[in-house]
């Protein structure tokens, strides 16, 4: 991160402008209706016509179908956000660095799955969003990792490295992920807002208010997963700070009962703004329809802040939200019809607002 270009005047109304025009060019509902129905060919077609069309010709003479797609997504998605820190100047840029460092989460997670599940690292390394602090090199060491242990080490220098170590000791009596992914989780969030304890002005605040509506959800989901993992692990032990919706108490309390922890959130401060997206938790019969229903209610009270205060971080970050959510759609429709899977069985797998 450039300290030379957090220390001048923050540029919001220039940002905003131009994060406004990259979120009318996301694909919508109608989009997605149309790519549900075609094959991996027919949708790499689409994507050339489309705001993707520059990586589908950069890289459609060394990759094809569903590898074509997933490939020109992930460069496409470092661009826009590398864009955004060329973009910011002042605490603006300060405030989307910090942010983007959830890519480093994401890849991390990922290689982890992939070690888990056996994938090799050529699938593995479809999914990588390179648009963290992590470089290509640093990349593709974590990727050649020969177990999750050797990964785990080669994390000890980071700042993932002391709740990544202790984590681990756990997985290996436990054998779920869930206490790995939750120290990266931690290790993020906890950073994040803990760095700007010591600033106090209204961007400052929003910032924290967006960031902790994040925290609030992904510790409800921990929660969730704890209670389906039929794992003895306390969800206390994995309550990531800074979040509003519950304390640590609160959260062992309700992780057991998916009604109770819908109904806690619906009498929160979130419950108005999230009417559809709790709807959804109500009646979601799996661990994946719920995860999709959180996700959905996160982007729609993203929504809610940018609305509310259109000249902040918040149409910031939830465009990245927005266009991290276009990525995972296209890439489950894609992978959706090349396994063969029903219209019906893809749409299930979207998350839409």
């Amino acid at each position: 991160m450039s300290t030379e270009r957090a220390a001048g005047g923050s540029n919001y109304e220039y940002v905003i402008a131009r994060v406004r025009s990259r979120r009318a060019a996301l694909f919508d509902d109608d989009d997605y209706r149309k790519l549900v129905r075609m094959g991996p060919g027919e949708i790499a077609r689409f994507m050339e016509e489309s705001e993707y069309e520059s990586e589908m010709n950069a890289l459609g003479a060394r990759h094809s179908g569903v590898d074509l797609i997933e490939y020109a997504l992930n460069r496409n998605v470092a661009k826009h956000f590398d864009d955004l820190l060329q973009w910011a100047d002042g605490r603006l840029y300060d405030y989307v660095a910090r942010y983007i460092r959830k890519f480093d989460v994401w890849n991390v997670k990922t290689i982890i799955r992939g070690l888990y599940t056996g994938t090799d690292a050529t699938g593995v390394e479809t999914d990588l969003i390179r648009a963290g602090e992590f470089d290509d090199a640093f990349l593709d060491q974590l990727l050649n990792a020969g177990s999750i242990e050797e990964l785990v080490e080669l994390l000890e220098p980071t700042r993932f490295g002391d709740l990544l170590a202790d984590a681990y000791a756990v997985y290996e009596d436990e054998g779920v992920l869930v206490p790995l992914e939750n120290a990266l989780d931690r290790a993020f969030y906890e950073e994040l807002l803990t760095g700007l304890s010591g600033e106090q002005s209204r961007a400052m605040e929003l910032y924290v208010e967006f960031l902790s509506a994040e925290v609030d959800f992904r510790n409800l989901r921990n929660a969730f997963r704890l209670a389906r993992s039929g794992s003895d692990l306390d969800p206390s032990e994995y309550y990531i700070d800074g979040g509003k919706l519950f304390d640590e108490d609160e959260i062992r309390q309700l992780a057991r009962s998916r009604d109770q922890l819908v109904e806690f959130v619906r009498s929160s401060k979130y419950g108005e703004d999230l009417e559809v997206g709790l709807d959804s938790l109500e009646t979601a019969d799996s661990l994946i329809e719920f995860e999709q229903a959180l996700d959905a209610a996160l982007l729609e009270y993203s929504g809610q802040l940018s609305n509310r205060y259109p000249l902040s971080i918040c149409p910031v970050l939830a465009y990245v939200l927005a266009k991290e959510r276009e990525v995972d759609n296209i890439r489950a429709i894609a992978r959706g019809r090349e396994g063969g899977l029903s219209t019906e069985d893809i749409e299930n797998e979207l998350v839409v607002l």
